[in-house]
């Protein structure tokens, strides 16, 4: 599709399709902005009805592993779109093995064009006793934030409900959030007869949070149905100010576990002590030869291939609100890494960050031995112009250059025998490249001036969000575009305890996507 007036043009806009560029941006924000008042008056009248299908479908566990419940969620989703008119159906792997997608359309009369709203309805794995007076899968209403004391409460039965209300759940914000405002932002437009000028098709996928492993074979198996001139992709948050987001790219990313090993047996620490080797010692060691005090990774060839930001990037970053400092206010740390540098500069590199580490036991549990292993999970993530696969070979020949002797396996005796220090490195299944679409394209513009009629404020236009997002598996295959249009509050938990959504923010969210969903494709 890249002849076409929304495709991928690697052309300098000239002055003079600049200044059209802009007049065409103010007259898509006059034609978005009308259609707010009646998408807000849907909204208002149907607020609990929107609500207690939100709730119904944030009940069922939704961790992709989890294969009944996973096929619950795609179920439910069915029967919501079923009820919608919507034709929905699964797109399945050749085995069906996998957690499926649920798609669906709204065919508009004469279109020639088309756009994909994407969200995923799968969650991240979660551990109930780590959250705060509610359980995961049982959504549950506060007054506020449960940081500044929200307290429990239920939803009134009629009356006036307050937007700054917070609904916990996991998936509340991440990304059952971006199914229930899609789906009723096509509810209001509906209802007040409102038909896009474009070919609406809806996918949403359950396996985003293990990677999307399976997306790739899902896109081929269907690459008729699911083309499109552009993929919007409704996940993660605003900006941190508040404010709206538009988002051009996102990081790619793979996880990568690492164990190292001492004895066979567990060892008593004070006769073993000094004489038989400590795994966490050793993994602590290797850990930190690969980051300097400063943040920056010291791992040989880690930044080679950055593909550098564009001059609509960087003019992007300069003009998006300074909110480092009232960042590490609310989050309680003096100094970030970085040295100097601000946290959008940061999130457009490539990053490792450790996930989490096991060895032994502590608190209560805690006991006198030297442990037999150490493992690590590290997060990395990419920016365009480094493949997953090289940066994983980088982290492999530095564990090299530290003395260990690198497999793939729980070494053998022999090997135990043979090589002083091992360590078993294995790359998780499901990663995949970074993506960024230009922020001068036709379509870029559209999404940009939708985006800001729903909004008093000017939006945040973005080149990378901080997360990752499979929108190089859509690109590679499809020869689209992806832009990004978030929705969740940036508080909001997303990957840990008590994971919550702002209500005003789902609400901002319908009126969003109802704006996107109308854009004129003709210029």
């Amino acid at each position: 599709m890249s002849d076409m007036p929304w495709g991928r043009s690697t052309k300098p806009m000239s002055t003079n399709r600049r200044l059209i560029t802009a007049l065409w941006l103010v007259m898509l924000s006059v034609i978005a902005a009308n259609a707010q008042p009646p998408i807000r008056d849907y909204r208002r009248a149907h607020e609990r009805q929107i609500l207690d299908e939100f709730t119904r479908l944030l009940a069922i566990p939704n961790v992709a592993s989890d294969r009944e419940n996973i096929r619950r969620n795609a179920q439910f989703i069915i029967e919501m779109m079923q009820r919608r008119g919507l034709n929905p159906r699964l797109l399945e792997t050749a085995t069906k093995e996998s957690p499926p997608a649920v798609y669906g359309e709204w065919k508009a009369p004469g279109a020639t064009r088309s756009i994909v709203f994407y969200a995923h309805y799968d969650g991240q794995p979660t551990d109930p006793k780590q959250w705060t007076g509610t359980m995961p899968w049982q959504p549950v209403w506060r007054s506020g934030a449960l940081e500044s004391g929200g307290r429990i409460m239920a939803l009134p039965a009629d009356g006036a409900i307050n937007p700054e209300w917070r609904l916990y759940a996991r998936s509340a914000s991440d990304d059952k959030a971006g199914v229930m405002a899609i789906l009723t932002a096509f509810d209001a437009l509906r209802a007040q007869s409102i038909t896009p000028a474009l070919n609406i098709k809806f996918i949403f996928e359950g396996e985003e949070e293990a990677g999307s492993p399976h997306l790739g074979e899902i896109i081929d198996l269907h690459k008729e149905l699911l083309a499109a001139d552009a993929w919007i992709i409704c996940d993660g948050p605003v900006h941190q100010s508040g404010r709206k987001q538009a988002v051009f790219g996102v990081r790619g990313d793979v996880n990568v576990d690492v164990t190292v090993y001492g004895a066979k047996r567990p060892l008593h620490s004070g006769h073993y002590g000094n004489w038989a080797p400590n795994p966490a010692m050793l993994l602590a060691r290797l850990l930190s030869s690969m980051k300097d005090d400063t943040g920056r990774v010291t791992i040989a060839g880690w930044y080679d291939g950055v593909e550098p930001l564009g001059e609509a990037e960087q003019r992007a970053i300069a003009e998006a609100p300074a909110y480092d400092d009232e960042l590490k206010s609310q989050l309680g740390f003096a100094r970030n890494e970085g040295a100097g540098k601000s946290l959008l500069d940061l999130i457009n590199l490539p990053s490792l960050n450790i996930n989490g580490m096991s060895s032994g036991d502590v608190g209560a549990l805690a006991r006198n031995v030297i442990p037999t292993t150490a493992s690590g999970v590290l997060d990395l993530r990419l920016v365009k112009g480094i493949d997953h696969r090289q940066q994983v070979q980088r982290l492999i020949d530095h564990i090299r250059r530290q003395g260990f002797h690198v497999i793939d396996h729980d070494p053998t005796d022999d090997e135990r025998k043979q090589y002083p220090m091992i360590a078993k490195v294995i790359a998780r299944a499901g990663g995949y490249n970074a993506e960024r679409t230009r922020m001068d394209l036709p379509i870029s513009v559209a999404v940009i001036a939708a985006v800001q009629s729903t909004s008093t404020q000017p939006i945040v236009k973005l080149p990378t969000a901080g997360g990752s997002l499979p929108l190089s598996i859509i690109t590679d295959r499809l020869r689209t575009v992806t832009i990004t249009v978030p929705i969740a509050n940036y508080d909001n938990n997303q990957h840990a305890e008590n994971e919550n959504l702002r209500l005003q923010n789902l609400w901002d969210g319908i009126e969003t996507m109802a704006a996107v969903m109308t854009m004129k494709p003709k210029f």
